[in-house]
């Protein structure tokens, strides 16, 4: 069995400084991270790793596979808050509404975030932004899904919609993503809005047989855009 030499392994680690690392291009600088990791040159690695945090679009972005039960019928975010009654006060940058014909709330949830606990399903819809953590919070659409969080709990009831696609890490699906498959508006959650301290969260109980509301009529053609 080869043994490998202590002190080659060392001059191989110090060829690589911080300077000659940083002065890569990103593919090059992936590459280099990569054969780090194969070669378990941890020093390396760790520099590797930092330097490409601290560029944009330093790492890629694994894409997950879309989920079997959504990947059809999906439809955009203000298609299918039109089709439970809800006319979102913006194309863009709305998350969630409120019915008009009943005052129900509808909102929209990231399904990789929901979390399921005993049959028990949750999903955090909005937190303060500490420390800049959660600047989306306090954008148009932050505080328009705060006011919307805060009529659900008054009501006791709202209903959710769960969005697919693929985000970028470190950043709220909410504020921006790197591709949405779209939202399953077929499916409509009962869900209860809590609040836990500054915070809301939706919950409902996974166990109950299909978990949905019971199907709206389509609104009118002029409330819902072609």
């Amino acid at each position: 069995m080869a043994i490998q030499n202590p002190h080659f392994k060392r001059a191989r680690v110090a060829q690589w400084t911080r300077e000659k690392i940083e002065a890569l291009t990103t593919p090059e600088l992936r590459q280099l991270h990569a054969n780090a990791v194969r070669l378990k040159e941890t020093e390396i690695e760790a520099i590797c790793g930092e330097v490409l945090d601290a560029r944009p679009r330093g790492r890629l972005v694994e894409r997950k596979p879309a989920r079997k039960h959504a990947a059809k019928g999906l439809v955009s975010r203000f298609a299918a808050l039109g089709m439970r009654g809800v006319v979102p006060s913006n194309r863009f940058w709305s998350r969630s509404g409120v019915r008009e014909a009943d005052g129900g709330v509808v909102l929209t949830l990231w399904a990789e975030d929901v979390k399921r606990v005993d049959g028990l399903s949750e999903c955090l819809l909005w937190a303060p932004n500490v420390d800049g953590a959660r600047k989306w919070s306090d954008s148009p659409g932050g505080k328009e899904r705060l006011a919307h969080c805060r009529t659900a709990v008054e009501r006791g009831a709202a209903e959710g919609l769960l969005v697919y696609g693929v985000r970028i890490e470190g950043t709220l699906p909410e504020e921006k993503v790197l591709h949405m498959d779209g939202v399953d508006a077929e499916n409509v959650l009962n869900i209860r809005v809590e609040q836990r301290g500054e915070e809301y969260w939706a919950a409902w109980d996974a166990r109950m047989p299909g978990g949905a509301a019971r199907p709206l009529e389509p609104p009118a053609a002029e409330a819902v855009p072609a």
